[in-house]
C-alpha cells in the first residue's frame, strides 16, 4: 500500500484491517473494503460529495453502455501509457481520482491486469462504498482531490475524468516521467441536452489545460451519438451539473421520453511529468 496520513503525512501500514501510521494515527477498513481517510475537520458538509440519488441515477446510465466507448478508450490510453513510461520489472501503481462508482477504474484495472496496483479516490463515501463492494480488484479511498492520501512520487499514473485536482498534488505524488490522463468535455458535448435548458448554447472550450511541471504529449477526441430510450435522458441529466438548471417540466418530460438523440464529445489528453 502507498497510502500517506491525512493528519501527518507520514506512511501508512496495513496492520490486519487497520492502517496505522508512525504517529499512531488510525483509519480502519469498512466492512466493504474501503478506507475512510477524510478526517472529519477536512469535510465542508457532512456528506460532501453527490448525494445518492445522483449516484443512482448516474450508476444507471453508464451501466446503459453508452459511455463505454469512453470507458474503453480511457483504459488503453492508459495502458499504453505506462508500457511507454514504467519498466517492465515495476508493478504500476494507478489513481482515478474522482472515481465515483469505480465505473472507469474497474475496466482500468482489467485492462491492465494483476500486476498493477489501482486505486479509486472519491469525496463521496456512498459511491466509494458502492465501488469497493463491486470492485474487489481495486482499492477504494473515500478521500479529497485537493489532498491526496499518498505517498510522494509514489504512482505511475493518475486519471481524472472531470474531477477537480490541485496542480501541486498531482506533482507530489507523480514518479518521474509518470503521466497523467485527463478526460475533459468536447466542443458539443451534450449539445441537444444544454439547448434544452439554455437559450443559448455555448460550445465547450477545447483548449487543453496546461500544467505547471507537466507536457502535454498526447491528445485524442471521441465523438459519437446517443440514442437515450425510456427515460436514459433523464438519468443522464442528473449525473450532470445541468440537472441545477433544469425546469421542473423539462425533467418530468425526459423522465417518460422514449428516444433523445444527444451527443458524446470527450477530450482526452495525456501529459508527462517533465
Amino acid at each position: 500500500m502507498i497510502y500517506a496520513c491525512p493528519l501527518c503525512s507520514q506512511p501508512l501500514t496495513l496492520d490486519s484491517r487497520t492502517f496505522k501510521c508512525s504517529n499512531n494515527h488510525m483509519f480502519d477498513k469498512a466492512k466493504e473494503g474501503y478506507v475512510n481517510l477524510m478526517p472529519a475537520h477536512h469535510k465542508h458538509s457532512k456528506n460532501p460529495g453527490d448525494s445518492k440519488e445522483m449516484m443512482q441515477s448516474r450508476r444507471a446510465f453508464l451501466e446503459s453502455g453508452h459511455y463505454q466507448k469512453l470507458q474503453q478508450q480511457l483504459a488503453n490510453t492508459v495502458q499504453q501509457s505506462i508500457a511507454n513510461s514504467v519498466e517492465n520489472s515495476e508493478q504500476p501503481t494507478i489513481l482515478d481520482i474522482g472515481c465515483g462508482e469505480g465505473y472507469y477504474t474497474n475496466e482500468i484495472a482489467n485492462v491492465l491486469g494483476e500486476n498493477a496496483q489501482v486505486y479509486g479516490l472519491d469525496i463521496a463515501k456512498v459511491a466509494v462504498r458502492y465501488a469497493s463492494k463491486r470492485y474487489a480488484n481495486c482499492h477504494f479511498s473515500v478521500a479529497s482531490s485537493y489532498k491526496l492520501p499518498f505517498n510522494d512520487h509514489s504512482l505511475d499514473a493518475i486519471v481524472k475524468v472531470y474531477a477537480p485536482s490541485k496542480q501541486e498534488e498531482l506533482l507530489r505524488c507523480l514518479k518521474p516521467g509518470a503521466v497523467l490522463v485527463t478526460v475533459t468535455p468536447g466542443a458539443r458535448h451534450l449539445y441537444q441536452l444544454r439547448e434544452r435548458i439554455y437559450q443559448e448554447v455555448r460550445l465547450h472550450e477545447e483548449q487543453a489545460d496546461e500544467f505547471a511541471g507537466l507536457e502535454l504529449i498526447e491528445q485524442a477526441k471521441l465523438n459519437y451519438s446517443m440514442q437515450l430510450v425510456d427515460g436514459q435522458a433523464f438519468d443522464l441529466l442528473q449525473m450532470t451539473p445541468f440537472a441545477w438548471k433544469a425546469s421542473p417540466e423539462l425533467q418530468a418530460e425526459l423522465k417518460q421520453c422514449t428516444r433523445f438523440d444527444c451527443e458524446a464529445d470527450f477530450n482526452i489528453q495525456t501529459y508527462r511529468v517533465i
